[in-house]
């Protein structure tokens, strides 16, 4: 079990998550439930994900959920793209959430190789 706290690829999950909230925030109220939505799940599901594998007992099971988180970040990728192609997103703005969305995914993608290795 990890202490979510000392978790940098967590933090920088919510950190991504407060983001991403406040930009969806500004969309227009037809897509709450369309486009919008959708961010908001995604986003929730890349550190909620981390959480819960870091609250499991086993290396595999961590390496299970970080998986998931990582699939919730292309999808969340995926979106961002499509607001901005929408017009939703200004340029610059779906390329910063990009970035951190980036940043992230080379964490897990560095973290799901530490733990594979650790269960070897």
């Amino acid at each position: 079990m990890h202490n979510l706290k000392e978790l940098k690829i967590w933090s920088k999950s919510i950190e991504l998550a407060t983001k991403v909230y406040e930009v969806v925030s500004l969309f227009p109220s037809e897509e709450k439930f369309g486009l919008s939505s959708q961010i908001k799940r995604s986003v929730i599901s890349i550190a909620s994900n981390i959480a819960e594998g870091a609250g499991r007992n086993s290396g595999n099971e961590f390496i299970y959920f970080l998986g998931i988180a990582n699939g919730s970040s292309f999808e969340l990728q995926t979106q961002i793209i499509i607001a901005q192609n929408l017009k939703l997103l200004k340029v610059e703005q779906a390329e910063q959430l990009c970035s951190q969305i980036i940043e992230i995914q080379k964490m897990i993608f560095g973290f799901l190789n530490k733990l594979k290795n650790d269960n070897k």
